[in-house]
């Protein structure tokens, strides 16, 4: 059994044993179905794979990025729009990895860059193959990259606390390292074309980068939960765009902050870690549209920094006191921040130091000017 062989079993075995541990999670959202669904059709993927290798000694052309690019799109829009429902027609997105798949069968076109622009009885299959595969890159990675990043922005807009797992940092992360890893493919082809001699280079890069997607995915999918569902793709980047169409003047728009910057100097929402845009909006009796344009053209930030920079300035004044009343990590508790890493990381951002940094130096300068 050659090492493609055995990777191809462990891509099997790896991908049915996570898309057993999701499917039997207590809670299963529509991003868990869609995410084993994936794994199971991955399953298939490498089954396929292997019994190519068995049967004919190498690798027949497969559909992994047919697969790999429309289901990471799908992924990603049960998990950031809350209007988003499983349907049929979703089944269009994996029709070519399907025809492909099954075409494989049929065609025993064998993958070998060297062939593959040589004119013969399947060049215009092979032609097919690439345009549709170079299609589905062109659309599926692009559009999953900004609908991570537009809702990575409205979050810090809508709520005062994001956990590490609530702002797809990960899925990002997978997402900007598929597009790399995509144009490796290419270049690895080239290389053996180039060289003259079928290294099998290509599909050795292909199936490790597989593999290891897998395991993030499965790892991370696994503990991913439901998201905040605030995906709207009309306004979403508002921080970073004109108010072309604002019905606001200068005089609203600085009533609305005064009543902002009073509400929180007073009232002290931000101790609530629990605070949201919603919330503020409610307390405030004005629409979130408008507060938003106001946090955003007259005080410079977002929703998510003016309320935690309000957060840092509790817990400065805490940590300048002589005594303190609790422990470094609860006055982050205490002050509105819902956990330790949101607080230190948010606290150094914003200071430049830890919150045991800051004390320190807080209490030298005292001293020195008592």
């Amino acid at each position: 059994m050659d090492m493609l062989e055995c990777a191809s079993w462990i891509g099997l075995a790896q991908s049915l044993f996570a898309a057993i541990l999701i499917i039997t999670k207590e809670k299963i959202s529509i991003s868990d179905r869609v995410l084993t669904i994936f794994l199971f059709l991955m399953a298939v993927l490498f089954l396929s794979t292997a019994t190519y290798i068995r049967i004919f000694s190498g690798t027949l052309l497969t559909a992994s990025f047919l697969l790999f690019n429309p289901s990471i799109y799908i992924y990603v829009r049960t998990l950031t729009n809350d209007k988003f429902k499983l349907k049929p027609i979703l089944l269009l997105h994996l029709l070519p990895f399907v025809l492909f798949e099954a075409l494989a069968f049929v065609k025993y076109t064998p993958f070998n860059p060297i062939e593959f622009f040589a004119q013969g009885p399947d060049y215009l299959y092979r032609m097919l193959f690439a345009t549709v595969n170079l299609l589905s890159w062109i659309v599926y990675i692009p559009l999953s990259i900004i609908i991570v990043h537009r809702y990575r922005m409205a979050l810090k807009g809508e709520i005062s606390n994001i956990e590490k797992n609530e702002n797809l940092t990960w899925l990002l992360f997978i997402t900007i390292f598929y597009v790399i890893f995509c144009f490796t493919i290419p270049i690895a082809g080239l290389t053996e074309i180039f060289s003259g001699s079928f290294l099998n280079i290509t599909e050795a890069i292909n199936t490790a980068i597989l593999l290891l997607l897998l395991y993030i995915i499965s790892f991370y999918g696994l503990r991913q939960r439901e998201l905040t569902k605030l995906f709207n793709p009309q306004a979403v980047t508002v921080a970073n765009r004109p108010y072309k169409g604002s019905v606001l003047n200068d005089e609203q728009r600085k009533a609305i902050k005064e009543k902002i910057v009073d509400y929180f100097e007073k009232k002290r929402p931000y101790l609530d870690p629990a605070l949201s845009m919603d919330s503020l909006s409610s307390a405030l009796k004005i629409p979130k549209y408008q507060l938003t344009e106001v946090l955003n053209r007259e005080l410079g930030q977002n929703f998510f920094q003016w309320v935690n920079r309000h957060r840092v300035e509790a817990v400065k004044k805490m940590l300048s006191a002589e005594s303190l009343p609790y422990s470094i990590d609860a006055l982050g508790y205490e002050c509105g921040f819902s956990s330790k890493s949101s607080f230190y990381s948010f606290f150094k951002s914003e200071t430049g130091l830890t919150p045991t940094q800051y004390r320190k130096n807080a209490l030298n300068f005292k001293s020195r000017t008592s």
